[in-house]
């Protein structure tokens, strides 16, 4: 409860919220003396205007001036005061002012709202009216404090009398207050309006940042900056519009993103077609892998969904490169283990009918069996011991001889294949020749009798070549392009479709060249630059 308190654990809306109705306070306060302070003056200034108005149009009339120099004529004429005095209540009362004071130049009160004024001497200033020249003031008579107006009364060009209009003071703050009441209710409903909007957008942010306050959006935009710039995955986050709206450093370098793909719909981000069609596709993906350049590269895309809504896909992207090519390494060592069982299994089958023909008193065709079993598989060790220096390529021709075998293929090396050894790393080579040889196989399996794969691998003109010929279906030299593609194959099997887009990879990271021929038996031919092959 205590933190409600406390400013600084405030949501950012409360915060805004209080804050913007601080301001509104302020503002609601000067507005308000400002618009008193016009009040104020706007009263003084029309009091001015009102009490000038009605002493000029009393001095203009002729009435009075013949009465005032009948006065100043003859003093004791009391019938010439009387017409004075009437005519000065009477425009007095109509005029709303509190005093109408006709006067002699020298002073003389000739009207008065006090009769017991009558006949003294005018207080306030003169001089300027007497010299023909209207003028106001304010100025503290026997009324109290007034602002009044004098006015000369003249007669043939001269001056023959003075005439003084007032109000007072407190009559003029009474028509200022009056006016309070409306000066307020106008700032009043200013205030409420612009609180009403200060309240509504305050809602607003809120629910955009679902309550958070500024300390909290601070420390969560550092720390997820931080995340997604340290972690070596990429991460890439599209809108429901299909617009990229994050990008991680790992994805950026791992799909060579521009600067300006942020902010730009995916399709125009130059993604590899595989993933572009997967992000476009919106689906859900899992683990599924994807040539990416010279990567291989395992993602996964799910919806994001915030409360029921779907905001948009989120791809994340891991490099597995490495992986991918020990992962082949154990496919092929898993297959020579299969081999070797295999070869156990039937070595085991062969002695046990060597023994039984021996049993049989048939010595010569049990030596006869053993020795042309033995001579066909040392004929094939000779053969690539002797061809091949590179042991882990000697290892994986024999394996896959066996492979072949057991699957009923004929596994052929042929006799101008030459290698040196610790010309390429095993990696790459395993990944390489492993592959095309079992792509080989399958689809010599697909084809009906002679089934046969054979193998070429010899250096030539400064430069590795593999050669691997079999007797499948075939594959046109235009399919090439589509079947180095991630999941292309010729079978409909799910997860298939790599192995040649591993080779592919391999060839262009050592800048080497694969093509395919059908006239014919299908050959594939990889050539790698000697002097550029270095470990992956």
């Amino acid at each position: 409860m205590r933190a409600r308190w406390r400013p600084a654990e405030w949501s950012l809306a409360q915060q805004l919220l209080v804050f913007q109705a601080a301001i509104v306070l302020v503002v609601f306060l000067i507005a308000a003396g400002v618009a008193l302070f016009d009040a104020r003056r706007d009263a003084h200034l029309n009091a001015s205007q009102r009490v000038i108005g009605v002493a000029e149009a009393v001095a203009r009339s002729a009435e009075v001036a013949a009465a005032v120099q009948a006065v100043t004529a003859a003093p004791e004429t009391a019938a010439a005061q009387t017409t004075i005095q009437a005519y000065a209540e009477e425009v007095r009362i109509a005029s709303g002012t509190d005093f109408v004071v006709v006067m002699t130049p020298s002073r003389l009160r000739l009207s008065h709202p006090n009769p017991a004024q009558l006949g003294k001497l005018f207080l306030g200033n003169i001089d300027q009216a007497l010299q023909g020249q209207p003028f106001t003031e304010t100025y503290t008579g026997t009324l109290g404090p007034s602002v009044r107006a004098v006015v000369p009364v003249r007669s043939g060009g001269n001056v023959v009398g003075l005439v003084s209009v007032g109000i007072t003071i407190d009559k003029i703050g009474q028509e200022y207050l009056a006016q309070l009441p409306a000066v307020l209710g106008v700032a009043a409903f200013a205030f409420a309006l612009t609180a009403a909007g200060t309240f509504a957008v305050s809602r607003r942010l809120r629910r955009q940042t679902h309550g958070l306050g500024p300390k909290q959006i601070t420390r969560m935009y550092e720390y997820w900056d931080a995340v997604l710039h340290s972690i070596r995955e990429g991460l890439i986050v599209l809108d429901r519009e299909q617009r990229i709206q994050l990008a991680n450093d790992g994805a950026r370098t791992l799909l060579d993103l521009r600067p300006d793909a942020v902010g730009g719909p995916v399709s125009a981000a130059a993604l590899p077609p595989s993933l572009l069609e997967l992000a476009v596709s919106g689906r859900d993906a899992v683990d599924e892998a994807h040539i990416v350049g010279l990567h291989t590269v395992v993602v996964n895309q799910r919806p994001a969904v915030w409360e029921g809504r779907v905001l948009g896909t989120v791809i994340t992207l891991r490099d597995r490169t490495e992986l991918t090519e020990l992962t082949g390494e154990l496919d092929s060592i898993r297959g020579f283990a299969e081999a070797l069982r295999a070869q156990t299994h039937e070595a085991a089958n062969r002695l046990h009918t060597v023994v039984a023909l021996v049993e049989l008193g048939r010595a010569e065709d049990a030596v006869l069996m053993a020795t042309e079993e033995l001579r066909l598989t040392q004929e094939l060790a000779d053969q690539v011991l002797g061809a091949v220096n590179e042991p882990v390529l000697s290892a994986l021709l024999l394996g896959k001889a066996s492979q072949a075998h057991e699957r009923g293929v004929e596994f052929v090396v042929t006799a101008d294949t030459r290698v040196q050894d610790t010309i390429i790393d095993p990696r790459a080579l395993v990944t390489v020749v492993g592959n095309l040889i079992d792509n080989a196989i399958e689809a010599a399996l697909a084809a009906p009798l002679p089934r046969y794969v054979k193998v070429t691998a010899l250096e030539d003109n400064g430069e590795l070549l593999v050669r691997v010929c079999d007797s499948g279906p075939g594959l046109q030299s235009e399919q090439l392009e589509q079947a180095v593609k991630r999941g292309w194959s010729t079978k409909a099997k799910a997860g298939r479709g790599l192995g040649l887009a591993l080779v592919d990879q391999i060839v262009r990271r050592y800048d080497g060249t694969i093509s395919v021929s059908s006239d014919g038996p299908t050959v594939f031919e990889v050539r790698l630059p000697v002097a550029a092959v270095l470990p992956v």
